[in-house]
C-alpha cells in the first residue's frame, strides 16, 4: 500500500488586472519559477473580483499592481523580488 505525504507547498498569488503589462511580465516570471521552486501558483484579477463582489482586494491593492501574496501575505509589489522570494520559500520548506 502506498504511502501518502501531504506537502505543504508555498501558495503566491499574482494580484493583477486586464491590461497591466508589468502583471502580464511578472505572471509569466512567476510561472516559470513555479516549476523551479515548487510553488503553487494563481493570478487574481482584482477589478474582476470587485466586479463578482469583492472589492476588498482591489480597495487594499489596486494602486500598488502588480502584488505579489506568498501564502497570504503582501511579499512584493510593482516589481517581483525575485531574490527575496526564493530565499523566503527556500527558508519556508526548511522549516
Amino acid at each position: 500500500m502506498p504511502i501518502l505525504v501531504a506537502v505543504n507547498r508555498a501558495q503566491v498569488v499574482l494580484l493583477t488586472r486586464k491590461g497591466c503589462s508589468l502583471c502580464e511580465r511578472t505572471a509569466a516570471r512567476l510561472s516559470e519559477l513555479a516549476g523551479e521552486l515548487h510553488f503553487d501558483f494563481t493570478t487574481t484579477d482584482v477589478d474582476a473580483a470587485a466586479a463578482a463582489g469583492d472589492s476588498s482586494l482591489r480597495a487594499e491593492y489596486g494602486d500598488r499592481l502588480p502584488v505579489v501574496l506568498l501564502d497570504d501575505r503582501e511579499h512584493s509589489y510593482w516589481e517581483l523580488d525575485e531574490p527575496r522570494l526564493r530565499a523566503d520559500i527556500e527558508r519556508r520548506s526548511e522549516g
